[in-house]
């Protein structure tokens, strides 16, 4: 096998690439061979197996270099067991801890463009690797890699069954489905085209109103993020349908293109992130659920996110941003949920990872069981803990990697003191350089670690705040 001479860089969850430039057959065989030996230098001691998963979503070809892993991982002498069907990153997880395998490899770009794919290396464990397995992967991928004397062993499985019974037993899905039934709840799901097509009627059945279910590589020329700007059919849905049907509790949810990430809609068609959903989250399953245990946020997080853990007597740690942070966190210690402001939330009760489905559940088990719709379940949150605010973000494309390094020495060499008029009263450096302004707002500017992109997030009382702050943050990446 080559020795690769144009380094893979992984991200904050595995390796990403347009396809036909960076993600090619040959690289990622290579990619995957490696990923497979750390695999079990890591994990053999512990689990005993030699057994990879292997599964894909439903981008361009997927299922095509979704079978290039399998060949070059048994071709390496491991055993393989390859999704008959495209899934949810998160079943394949799920699949890895279950079936007692080494880990899973998927191919997946998540909520990129249609252009690109990738590859996501997930632990013995049930999540994402750490740091220190993703580095030790891009080190090998210079040496060579020998062929096995004997190859490994190649099974099909179907990940949806275990899955999907795994999800059922977390919350209480007669409930559930007898509010679906009866018609007190009605369900509109975008799914982006993505994996998450016909889990939740899986799950609670037919009735269920699926839009975007249709296989789409190009994701109407737009991204499988679940992001207001690609959610104009799902906001028409449920605006017109709340026009004509004032009773009963109505829901929107959103998933990205491999699942692991959630958004919502309320009754009156606005935008629920899980800068607002995570907040419930936490506020019904221990009020509800009585579950205990520490709140993982990354620092991109909002602020009613303590505050709302505050009231209910539960403590916080704060991560970087990547939900292989939250995942280590919750190796170390008894963790009720971690969330990043994203979308991916996982839970103590659950594997170490991000699911957008099991999130789903327990959203629609919060709205059935309070009877509140969520906007109106925000809104109490918002009172009870004294806060409201809002909450938006920008990525900025820059023109290179050169730009990234000199707004980087800027703000290292003269740190801001003033943004948009407010003074700064204090920074935080977890994960890029966050601002407390005099206000209690906070601007956070964070760079990409793979391409020449900068992040912006902001989070002030008002909206039109936001939009200020962010606006200077944007002239000044520019005129720097």
């Amino acid at each position: 096998m080559p020795v690769l001479t144009n380094p893979i860089k992984f991200g904050t969850d595995g390796w990403r690439g347009v396809i036909g430039e960076e993600f090619t057959f040959e690289r990622l065989a290579l990619a995957a061979t490696v990923a497979a030996k750390v695999l079990h230098n890591t994990y053999f001691s512990t689990v005993g197996s030699r057994t990879i998963i292997v599964g894909y979503d439903r981008r361009f070809m997927a299922e095509e270099f979704a079978r290039v892993v399998v060949d070059s991982v048994t071709a390496a002498g491991f055993d393989v067991l390859f999704s008959a069907t495209f899934a949810p990153t998160p079943a394949f997880s799920w699949a890895a801890k279950e079936l007692n395998a080494l880990g899973a490899l998927v191919i997946t770009a998540s909520h990129n463009p249609g252009a690109y794919l990738g590859l996501k290396v997930k632990s013995a464990f049930g999540g994402s690797v750490p740091p220190e397995v993703t580095k030790e992967i891009e080190g090998l991928l210079m040496e060579e890699v020998p062929l096995a004397a004997t190859p490994g062993k190649e099974e099909k499985f179907d990940p949806w069954p275990s899955y999907c019974r795994a999800l059922e037993g977390k919350v209480d899905i007669d409930k559930i489905r007898q509010a679906i039934k009866s018609d007190k709840l009605t369900l509109f799901v975008d799914v982006m085209h993505g994996a998450a097509a016909g889990g939740l009627a899986r799950l609670l059945g037919e009735q269920v109103k699926e839009i975007n279910s249709n296989r789409d590589p190009l994701f109407e020329g737009g991204a499988p993020e679940p992001l207001p700007k690609y959610l104009s059919r799902l906001l028409t849905v449920i605006k017109n349908y709340g026009e004509t049907n004032k009773s009963g509790l109505t829901v929107g949810l959103v998933f990205d293109g491999d699942c692991d990430r959630i958004a919502a809609v309320d009754k009156d068609a606005n935008f629920l992130s899980s800068q607002i959903l995570i907040p419930i989250l936490i506020d019904h399953l221990t009020r509800r659920r009585n579950f205990t245990g520490e709140i993982v946020k990354t620092v991109s997080g909002s602020d009613l996110i303590p505050l709302v853990a505050k009231l209910l007597n539960l403590s916080v740690f704060e991560t970087a941003v990547g939900y292989k942070y939250i995942a280590d966190r919750m190796l170390a210690t008894e963790v009720l949920l971690g969330g990043e402001e994203s979308g991916g939330i996982g839970y103590g009760s659950h594997i170490p990872e991000r699911d957008a489905l099991l999130s789903a559940l327990y959203v629609l088990e919060a709205v059935v069981e309070s009877g509140l719709d969520l906007g109106e379940y925000y809104r109490l949150l918002q009172q009870q803990t004294n806060f409201s605010s809002t909450y938006d973000r920008i990525d900025l494309p820059l023109a290179n990697m050169d730009v990234r390094g000199r707004l980087l020495q800027q703000l290292q060499s003269q740190p801001l003191t003033e943004i948009a008029g407010k003074a700064v009263i204090d920074c935080k450096t977890i994960d890029g350089y966050k601002f407390r302004l005099a206000d209690q707002s906070w601007l956070m500017i964070r760079f990409s670690g793979t391409e020449p992109v900068l992040r912006l997030y902001c989070e002030a009382p008002t909206l039109e705040q936001v939009h200020q702050t962010l606006a200077w943050a944007k002239t000044w990446a520019e005129s720097n």
